[in-house]
C-alpha cells in the first residue's frame, strides 16, 4: 500500500461514544501519521464526535452521504423515509452509507474499524500488502458456528444482485466463507465497480436495489463481488489472519474476566474488541488499555 493512499472508517452513534472516544485516542497514538480517520454519525450525534475532530480524523454525517430522496424519518428512531423504496431500516442504513462513501472520499483503501474496536499496538497499513495486492479477510467456518436461518439470505440476496447462480447448501465439502469482521480492508476502485455491476444487473440505482432487500450484509455482498466477479482483476489478496482479539459475548466481563481476556491477547494482533453489546462499561477496562499499551 506504499503507494495508495488509505484511510480508517468507523460508524458509530451516541451511546457508543465512550468507547469510539478511547478509538480514537488509539489511532492517534499507534496508526501511521498518513492514514486518515474518518468517524460517520447521524446529523443529531455530530455535535458530540464533533471533539474527536483533529487533523488526521473528520466527522462525517450519514445525512450528508445518503442521496436526497432518503431522509430520516422524525421521532422514529430507527426509520428512514424514502421516496423510491419502501422505509429503511436504521440497520441497512448503515450498510448503505459504508458502500456509499467511496463516492465521498478519495482515499485508494477503506479500512472499516468498529468504533468498539481499540488499538493497542502500532500497525502499520503496509502489512496488508502482498505483490502489490491489498488484504481482503476471507475465513472458511464451521457449520456449527453459522446461523444458517439468517446468513444463508445474505448470501442468497449477494448472489442475486450480482446476477450468479444461487449457492449450493453448505456442508463439510461445501464450506462456508465469511468475510465479516471488525477489521475489514475494501479498496475504492473496486467498491465503485460494484456500484456500476448492480445496476447494470438491476437496472436500477444501487441504492433503491439494496434498499429494497430484507437482509442483506455488505461486506458478503463485497467479498462475492470480489472473490467471484472481479476475481485476479480485484487487486486483492485473501488473507484469514485476524488481527483484533475479540469478545463477541453478550454479558459484562467482570474485572478477573478483562484481566485475562487482556493477557491472552496473541502477539499477532495489534487490537482488541470487547462487543458493545457485552454492555461491558469502558471504564471498567480503560486503564487495562492504557496499561498494556504503555500510555504515559
Amino acid at each position: 500500500m506504499s503507494q495508495l493512499k488509505c484511510c480508517l472508517i468507523t460508524p458509530s452513534y451516541k451511546p457508543d461514544f465512550a468507547r469510539c472516544r478511547l478509538l480514537a485516542e488509539s489511532v492517534d497514538k499507534f496508526a501511521p501519521s498518513d492514514i486518515s480517520h474518518y468517524i460517520v454519525v447521524d446529523q443529531k450525534d455530530f455535535k458530540l464526535f464533533q471533539q474527536l475532530s483533529n487533523p488526521n480524523r473528520t466527522v462525517i454525517t450519514v445525512e450528508s452521504i445518503l442521496p436526497w430522496w432518503i431522509q430520516k424519518i422524525p421521532l422514529i428512531k430507527n426509520g428512514w423515509f424514502s421516496l423510491k423504496t419502501l422505509p429503511i431500516r436504521n440497520w441497512l442504513i448503515q450498510q448503505i452509507v459504508k458502500l456509499e462513501i467511496a463516492n465521498h472520499i478519495r482515499e485508494d483503501v477503506l479500512i472499516f474499524v468498529d468504533s468498539d474496536v481499540t488499538f493497542v499496538r502500532p500497525f502499520d497499513h503496509r502489512q496488508f500488502v502482498k505483490d502489490g495486492k491489498v488484504k481482503l479477510f476471507k475465513e472458511s467456518i464451521p457449520l456449527s458456528l453459522w446461523n444458517t436461518a439468517i446468513e444463508y439470505t445474505w448470501y442468497d440476496t449477494a448472489r442475486s444482485l450480482l446476477n450468479l447462480p444461487q449457492f449450493a447448501e453448505f456442508s463439510d465439502q461445501n464450506p462456508v466463507i465469511n468475510y465479516v469482521g471488525n477489521f475489514i480492508i475494501w479498496k475504492r476502485d473496486n467498491v465503485l465497480q460494484l456500484h456500476q455491476h448492480i445496476e447494470k444487473v438491476t437496472q436500477k440505482s444501487w441504492i433503491q436495489a439494496i434498499a429494497s432487500c430484507w437482509n442483506f450484509s455488505e461486506y458478503i455482498l463485497y467479498g462475492i463481488f470480489v472473490d467471484q466477479v472481479l476475481k485476479e482483476n480485484s487487486g486483492q489478496y485473501w488473507d484469514s489472519q485476524k488481527v483484533s482479539h475479540d469478545y463477541w459475548g453478550t454479558t459484562p466481563l467482570k474485572e478477573k474476566q478483562l484481566q485475562q481476556f487482556f493477557q491472552d491477547i496473541p502477539p499477532e494482533c495489534f487490537a482488541v474488541m470487547i462487543s458493545s453489546k457485552s454492555k461491558t462499561p469502558v471504564e471498567s477496562y480503560v486503564k487495562l488499555v492504557q496499561q498494556i499499551s504503555n500510555y504515559p
